[in-house]
Formats: structure tokens, sequence, C-alpha cells
């Protein structure tokens, strides 16, 4: 807790100084502010470029692996169709060499069949079939001559089209086998049809060979979605296919799905003049794992830079805020002082009004006890008792009127503590403007007082609303020429306030000038040596008891300031008796 209290700033639980300059700023709001300002515009843009990056680099990764799966199912079907092609056009090339005379003979079927699994391989038997659609030759591992396939797809297909590559199927022999077979004419315009078997084990080698990430499965289906060639994950040769058969295309085609086992990429191409379909299947959260990792490293960058950049907006935003307090604080003491000042020369001010007052009573004490002294020194007779206390009456008379003007004077100078009580304001009112009586008499200045007696007291600080009425007062007497008419009204606006009203019929305030003159050292009688102090000191006096303070001012016709209380500092009250 130690270290914490240490840590905490000097504003967050401080306020600034100075009476009615307290702080100008909620010190822990305007942190709290500039931490939230400065946060969002540092974390914003990086959340957002952060938020395009992660984005952007998905959708590269994710073309990544299209394009990947794509070079590997056009490069596996390029090299299907090779083997393919290459045993097609060797049994072609045989059939058109070799009559089907010789062919019929046993010993050259099988010395066929060993040249073309010496040159290409793949080929597991071989036959001939004549018009008819029976078996005349056969060599290879089963006992199929004399077989009927005239009612078999792949021989009409053969007869329609000259030659056929059939997908896999059980056939005569009841074994899982793949068929090429072409038709060859004879010199007499008949025909046969020489048909080899091809090896299935070698396609499966060419699609085991394949390098396939992200769980790959590269397999063989025919048309009817049955699969041709055993899949890691989609079943055994003979099985349908968990997933929809591609839609025929005359080029490698590759697309991401989200609505099968969790996210799919599958690439498929159509092998030409077969009837089988090649797909390349790959799990989208296999192919993705690089990109988890780096989204990880991402997420951990993102989350250390904003812990940094927060480090510093704390550090730079409670530096910046202590700053401004620390100025405040200054501003507030300096204030405070200005008042005191400005107080002081107030009463410097009166102190030679009221020196001017004294001189009467003493002149008649002066009087007075001459007279009483030449009556003891020079008389020829004692004065009688009579005349000795008519002289003395005299001069306690005087004494006591001396002894009122300077007791106004140090009732004036001693409120310099704020001290909250039940005051009049016209009384307060009264005791200022005796302050400056002489002066009004000097300049012929008509000073007029209006107050409803019906007024209650109001519960204040009386030193403060007499330096309040006497910067007022004295402002509307610097405004006005030798002649002029001053006005002080005491009145009730409404329930729960009481208002003082100083009006002059001086200069008046320009109206752009009106809304300034409340502020710090602006003053519109520098030439005069104005210092710009007095009115805002006034307002910020008024603002401590809780008032307001208003003016209304006419260029050339005069100003009205208005200060208005209420009846008890903070929150309107009931009238307090004024004792």
């Amino acid at each position: 807790m130690d270290f914490l209290r240490r840590l905490r700033p000097e504003f967050w639980d401080g306020t600034a100084e100075g009476g009615p300059y307290r702080s100008l700023f909620n010190y822990r709001r305007l942190w709290r502010l500039s931490v939230a300002l400065l946060a969002a515009v540092s974390l914003t843009p990086l959340c957002i470029m952060t938020a395009i990056d992660f984005g952007v680099t998905k959708r590269a990764v994710t073309q990544e692996n299209l394009q990947r799966t794509a070079i590997t199912t056009s490069n596996t079907r390029r090299t299907l169709s090779y083997f393919l092609d290459e045993r097609l056009a060797a049994l072609t090339f045989a059939a058109r060499e070799e009559a089907d005379t010789a062919l019929a003979n046993p010993g050259r079927l099988a010395t066929l069949l060993k040249d073309l699994k010496a040159a290409f391989g793949g080929f597991m038997d071989l036959g001939v079939i004549d018009e008819s659609g029976r078996q005349i030759a056969y060599v290879g591992p089963y006992d199929l001559l004399g077989i009927d396939y005239s009612s078999q797809e792949w021989f009409k297909k053969t007869l329609e089209s000259g030659f056929f590559i059939s997908d896999v199927f059980l056939g005569f022999r009841n074994v899982p086998h793949m068929v090429i077979s072409v038709r060859a004419e004879r010199p007499d315009g008949g025909f046969f049809v020489l048909r080899a078997t091809v090896d299935t084990q070698r396609i499966n080698d060419i699609l085991a060979s394949i390098d396939l990430s992200g769980s790959g499965d590269a397999f063989l289906v025919n048309h009817d979605g049955i699969l041709q060639t055993v899949s890691r994950s989609h079943g055994s040769v003979f099985e349908r296919l968990s997933l929809p058969v591609p839609a025929p295309s005359g080029r490698t085609e590759v697309f991401a799905t989200t609505e099968a086992e969790g996210g799919l990429i599958i690439g498929y191409a159509y092998i030409e003049r077969t009837p089988l379909i090649l797909m390349v299947v790959k799990r989208q959260a296999e192919l993705m794992k690089p990109w988890y990792a780096m989204r990880l490293d991402l997420v951990g960058f993102l989350g250390a830079s904003m812990l940094a950049i927060l480090v510093v907006i704390l550090g730079v935003a409670t530096y910046m805020v202590e700053k401004i307090f620390h100025a405040d604080q200054t501003r507030a003491k300096t204030m405070h002082q200005m008042e005191h000042t400005n107080r002081m020369a107030s009463i410097g001010r009166l102190a030679a009004g009221v020196a001017h007052e004294i001189n009467n009573p003493l002149a008649i004490i002066n009087e007075k006890a001459g007279l009483m002294q030449d009556l003891i020194r020079y008389g020829k007779e004692p004065p009688t008792p009579e005349r000795l206390s008519g002289l003395v009456d005299s001069i306690l008379g005087s004494v006591e009127r001396a002894g009122t003007i300077t007791k106004r004077l140090l009732s004036f100078a001693r409120h310099l503590e704020v001290h909250i009580e039940a005051v009049s304001l016209q009384k307060v009112a009264e005791e200022v403007l005796s302050f400056l009586t002489k002066e009004a008499e000097y300049r012929r200045i008509q000073v007029d007082v209006e107050a409803d007696p019906a007024v209650p007291a109001i519960e204040s600080d009386r030193g403060k609303l007499q330096q309040i009425l006497l910067n007022l007062v004295n402002n509307a007497f610097q405004a006005m020429d030798d002649g002029g008419h001053l006005v002080l009204r005491v009145f009730a606006p409404e329930p729960g306030t009481v208002a003082v009203s100083v009006a002059d019929n001086g200069c008046g305030i320009p109206a752009a000038d009106v809304k300034r003159i409340f502020e710090p050292f602006f003053s519109t009688k520098k030439k005069k040596g104005g210092t710009g102090l007095g009115l805002s000191i006034t307002y910020g006096l008024v603002q401590e008891l809780g008032g307001t303070l208003a003016v209304e001012s006419v260029l050339g016709h005069g100003s009205t300031f208005t200060v208005t209380f209420p009846l008890a500092k903070g929150e309107a009250r009931a009238p307090i008796a004024c004792g």
C-alpha cells in the first residue's frame, strides 16, 4: 500500500488552494480523459492495422493453399493422363501392327504382353475379342478364354469410338480392375478388339507419391461418385464418396468449403477420355496451422505494443496533468496574493479618506483643549464647572466620533479570514459607502441607496461582501466623471435569493469587451493605470460565496453590476435574523 501511495500523483487527492481561485479542473477526470483520448488515438490505428494485417495474411495464406492445391492437382492429372495415354498408344500400335490371326496365337500374345510389360509396365493381361464379342485369345492369370463380352458396356463403347478406358469394375473375374481396349481393322473389312488390364497398383502408387500437406488425400472417383482408388479419409474402392461430385470442367478447379468436415480445400480435374475424376482434398485446419502460430505471435506483439503504449500514455498523461496541477496551484496562490494586495490597497485608499475625516474631530479636540488651558492659565477667575463640563463633553464627543471612524476601518481590515455569519447587505453597503463619502462630496457624485426593508439577512462572510461592494463602487467611481450619479439597490429578485446592484451613468463598456471584463489582467483602463484584476478578483469572491455576478452596459450611458446571493451559502434557506 505504501508503494502504491508513493506512485499516486499529487493531483489525485489534492486541490489547488487559493480561496475563490480553486482548481480550474477536475484533475482526476482530466487525467482519465487524457489517458482515454491518447489511448484511443494511439491504439485504434494499431488495432485497425492489426485487424487488416490479420485479414490480409489469412487471405494470403488461404490463397497460397488454394494455389498449391491447384498446382498439385494439375500436375497429378497430367501424370495420370500421361500414364493412361501412353498405354493406350502402345496398345493401339500393337493392334495395328499385329494381325488378328497372329494375336490369336497364345504364344505370340504372350510375347506381346511380355514386351509391353518390359517397355511400359502397368499391363496385367491381354485378350483378343472377335466381332461377335467372344474372347478368342487370352494371356493372363485368369481363365477368361471364350468369354462373351458382347453385352459389356466397355465393349460397346469401344466399337463406337475405336478405343475405351474404363473405370474400375469387377467384371467376370470378380476382382476390381481397369481395362484399356482398342478396335483394330482387318484387311478383309472386319475388326477385332485388343483388350488389356491395367495394373491399378501403379495408379495407387502415383497417388501415394504426391506430397500432400494438411492431412491431404488424393484419389479417383468416377462420374457417379464411386471411389476408384483407396482413400485415406473417404473410404475404400467402390464406396460412395461422402462429398458431392464436382461439376464438369475442362480445366483444374480448386475451391474451399466450410460445409464439410470442418472446412476443406478441394482440387479436382476431369481426366480426358476417361470416366475418372482426380480429387485432392486437404483439411483447412491443418493447412492453417502455420498461420495460427503466426496469429499467436501477432496477438502477442499487439498485446506487448499496447502495453508499452499504455505505459507511455500513463506516464505522459500523469506528467502533463501534474504540471498543469502545479501551474494551477501557483496561479491560485498568486491570485490569492493579488486579492490580498487588492484588499490592502483598498484599505490604504480608505485610510487616506479616514485620516481626512478624523482631522475634524481632532481639530475640535485641539480647540476645546486649548480653550480650557487658556481659561485655567490666563483667566482672572477659575472657570465654572458648568463651562468646563461643556468643553469636556465637546472633547468626548469628538473622541467618540473619531473612534467610530477608526472602528469602521478596523472592521473592514480585520475580516481577512473567511467567517460565515448572518449579514445584512444594506448595512454592509452603508459601511462601504461611508468610506467614500468624502470622495463623493469632493467629486460631486450623487450616491443613492435604495434598500427594501423586507430583504432578509444572508449567511455569508462580511469581509468578502465588503470587498465585493467596495470594488464595484470604486469601479463605478472610476467610470464616472465629476458630477456623476450612482445608485446602489438591495432587493430580493426571487424567493431564496438577495441581490445588490451598483449602477452608474459613466462611460459604459463596449459590447465586445463585456464578455471579457472578468478575465484576469483584462482592463479597459490600462492607460489610466488599471491592472485588470479588480473585477476578476470580485468575480472570484462572488463565486466563492456561492453567488453570481452579472453586468449590463450601454456604451456612453453607464453600467449596472448585479450580485445575487442565496440566503445561505451553498443553498437557499429561510431568512436569518440579523442580530
